[in-house]
C-alpha cells in the first residue's frame, strides 16, 4: 500500500529522531560507564556532565519517535539505529577521547545546520549546539594534551585514532528527513579533525572511512559484538522489574 505523503513525512521524521536519539542514548551510557573509573576527579565530573547532556537529547528525540522508556529499554539489539562508532567500548582513556573528538565534531556540525532549518529538529538542535560545542572543545583539548604529551600518551592516542577511524564514515550517511548538506558536513568534519590531529602531532589514519574495510551498518540495525553486552546491562533493571517505580 502506498503511504499518503503526510504519513510518509511523519514516518521519516520518527525514523530520523530514532537514529539521532539512539546515538545520544548509547554514547551517554558508554560515558556513564566511566563513573568511578575516570583518571582524575575533575574528569569524572566532566564525563558525567557530557553523559547527562546526551541523555537529555536522547529523551527529547526518542519522545518524537514514541515512548522513550519503551524505546530505550525494551527494544532488541537489531532495532537500534545508532552508528557503530558510539557503541564502541570505552577502552583506555585515549579511546574514549578519540571517540568523543570524532562524534562531537560531527554532532556540532549537524546541529548547527539543523538549527538553521524549519524542520521539527530545529528547536532541539538550537539548544544542543551550546552543549555539543563544549563536548567538542573538551575532546579537542584532551587530544592535544595526550597527543603532544609523553611518548606513552602519544602512542596510545595514535592507536585510538587509528582503531576508530574506520567507524567515522557512517556518520555521513544521509538520514532521511534531516535537511542538511551531508557532503558539506563531511568536508568540514575532515578539515577540523585533521587540524586537531595535526596540532596534536598525530597522523591522520591512512585507512578508508568507507568501503569493504570500513564499518558502518548501525543505521541498518547491524551492530558490533560489544553492543549486545552493553545493551543487556543497560536494560537489565527495567526488564527485571517491569512497571517498578521508586
Amino acid at each position: 500500500m502506498t503511504q499518503a505523503p503526510e504519513t510518509q513525512r511523519l514516518t521519516d521524521t520518527a525514523a530520523a529522531a530514532l537514529a539521532l536519539g539512539d546515538d545520544a542514548l548509547v554514547l551517554s551510557h558508554r560515558l556513564g560507564e566511566w563513573a568511578g573509573h575516570a583518571p582524575v576527579l575533575e574528569e569524572e565530573v566532566a564525563l558525567a556532565n557530557i553523559a547527562l547532556d546526551l541523555l537529555g537529547q536522547a529523551r527529547v528525540l526518542l519522545s518524537m519517535a514514541g515512548d522513550e522508556d519503551e524505546l530505550a529499554y525494551l527494544r532488541e539489539e537489531r532495532a537500534f539505529r545508532n552508528t557503530q562508532l558510539v557503541e564502541q567500548p570505552n577502552g583506555d582513556f585515549a579511546h574514549t577521547i578519540a571517540r568523543q573528538l570524532f562524534f562531537s565534531t560531527y554532532q556540532l556540525l549537524l546541529h548547527t545546520q539543523l538549527a538553521a532549518t524549519d524542520s521539527p529538529f530545529a528547536p532541539l538542535a538550537a539548544k544542543a549546539v551550546k552543549e555539543v560545542a563544549y563536548h567538542q572543545d573538551h575532546a579537542e583539548q584532551w587530544t592535544l594534551r595526550l597527543g603532544d604529551g609523553t611518548d606513552e600518551s602519544h602512542a596510545r592516542m595514535q592507536r585510538a585514532v587509528d582503531a576508530l577511524w574506520r567507524f567515522t564514515g557512517e556518520l555521513f550517511q544521509p538520514v532521511p528527513a534531516l535537511p542538511v548538506d551531508w557532503q558539506k558536513i563531511q568536508e568540514t568534519w575532515t578539515a577540523r579533525v585533521t587540524d586537531v590531529l595535526g596540532r596534536a602531532g598525530l597522523a591522520v589514519p591512512a585507512g578508508p572511512q568507507t568501503g569493504a574495510w570500513s564499518a558502518g551498518a548501525g543505521r541498518q540495525g547491524l551492530h558490533t559484538e560489544s553492543f549486545g553486552r552493553m545493551l543487556a546491562e543497560m536494560q537489565h533493571l527495567h526488564r527485571s522489574h517491569p512497571g517498578a517505580s521508586w
